[in-house]
């Protein structure tokens, strides 16, 4: 499994954990879980009024939906928060109302300048399994 797909199981764990195992408990979980990830990245205002489009989706009443929310979505939503803190110290990601940022970009570290002595033929310092040359200090 890959770094990501760790992250998110590692994620919906608290769900996951709420389960007998079964496989129908397992997707609800996955897919509730997936809701609130989304959730999470949208900006605060925006939250309700997406969650409130999906409430029909649920087929919840009115106070089903409320405890849903409570125990559940922001919790999780907390959770992507203190999991994922870089996606939400940049301020909001509604590129729709703010526009893409005109500010300066940090520049992109080449291979060669993060690993200026590893030897072309050495195994590559990020770990995966390739020799440097294939691997981060291809040439192009």
């Amino acid at each position: 499994m890959g770094v990501f797909a760790e992250a998110l199981a590692e994620y919906a764990r608290p769900l996951l954990d709420e389960t007998d195992g079964s496989i129908e408990q397992l997707n609800k979980a996955f897919a509730i879980s997936q809701l609130c990830y989304n959730l999470a990245l949208l900006p605060e205002e925006s939250r309700d009024r997406t969650l409130s489009d999906t409430r029909l989706s649920l087929k919840m009443d009115d106070e089903e939906f409320d405890n849903f929310r409570r125990s559940i979505v922001l919790p999780m939503i907390r959770r992507h928060q203190e999991m994922f803190p870089q996606w939400h110290s940049m301020g909001s990601t509604d590129v729709s109302r703010s526009g893409p940022s005109l500010g300066a970009r940090p520049r992109m570290v080449t291979p060669a300048e993060e690993h200026p002595r590893t030897d072309r033929y050495a195994p590559c310092p990020c770990n995966s399994g390739r020799k440097y040359k294939f691997c981060c200090g291809k040439t192009s």
